[in-house]
């Protein structure tokens, strides 16, 4: 029997509230209950279902919530896994050295900006100054004369984590409106004239994307290939933590995660990117490595 549970979880204080209520007990021998990372959730979902179709009487959950709430939940024993889009060295109040890391698969996040302002590419310093709060109209970096709205993630996040360790190179961000999911930010830069946020790769495409535009910068396209060689530079690596010994289930599923079966069907058709098919390295201090 097939059991699944998706749900995308809002959660504004770095997930806190993430498994406040209503939540299945972690612990049976064939149930995962992966919280975090809302860039992987789509990724994580689908395998899961997946695996369930697979493997009669597996249960597994995927939730939202932010890197932020992956790390803090999995370290307590609160969840199975702990999806997160930084390194548990990166998150304050995290022990790293009980948890175990296992990278899924690694993911671009692009500059998003409403389909109606007319720039296609920023200067890296240009990005860097508009989130800044430096730049405060498009008429500024070529585009109309319209007022640049910032949406902005929310403290937790990993894509924020990501972007600003990419873009704003310890440069303050201008406080603006906060999002807590990838979800929430596609909708609501889509809806508003004059917004710019950034994304992970994997909800800039479809439907749902239908009112974006993503943004070159100093002429590089946000694309899968580039990241592969870091001529992209804002990705990251999409991890699974787990405590140090993982029941057995939950190695199955990981495992899984990265299977052919998986790539094939799943990961490369929403945007993701197998960490086999990277010609580069990078560490939990973002240093690359070819």
């Amino acid at each position: 029997m097939k059991k699944l549970v998706f749900k995308g979880l809002l959660v504004s204080m770095a997930g806190a509230a993430v498994l406040a209520t209503g939540l299945p007990a972690v612990g049976a021998a064939q149930k995962v209950l992966a919280v975090g990372s809302t860039a992987l959730q789509p990724l994580a979902a689908e395998a899961g279902e997946m695996y369930s179709d697979s493997h009669s009487g597996a249960s597994i959950t995927v939730q939202g919530g932010g890197s932020g709430a992956g790390l803090s939940q999995v370290g307590k024993g609160g969840v199975t896994i702990g999806n997160s889009d930084i390194f548990a060295e990166q998150k304050s109040g995290i022990d790293a050295s009980k948890l175990k890391d296992h990278k899924v698969a690694v993911v671009g996040i692009t500059p998003v900006v409403n389909k109606d302002i007319k720039v296609e590419n920023l200067k890296k310093q240009q990005l860097q100054d508009i989130f800044a709060g430096k730049i405060t109209n498009w008429k500024e970096v070529g585009g109309n004369d319209e007022k640049i709205v910032l949406i902005n993630r929310a403290q937790g996040s990993g894509t924020r984590t990501t972007f600003e360790q990419a873009v704003m190179g310890g440069t303050e961000v201008k406080t603006a409106q906060e999002q807590d999911d990838n979800g929430a930010v596609q909708k609501i830069v889509g809806q508003t004239p004059g917004a710019i946020s950034y994304l992970a790769f994997s909800y800039t495409n479809g439907k749902s994307a239908k009112n974006l535009k993503k943004i070159s910068i100093d002429h590089v396209k946000p694309t899968n290939k580039n990241v592969t060689t870091n001529k992209w530079s804002i990705w990251a690596y999409e991890h699974m933590y787990t405590t140090l010994s993982p029941d057995k289930t939950t190695k199955s599923f990981i495992k899984f995660m990265t299977s052919k079966a998986v790539e094939k069907a799943v990961t490369k058709k929403l945007g993701y990117i197998p960490v086999k098919s990277m010609k580069v390295t990078k560490d939990a201090d973002g240093t690359v490595v070819k």
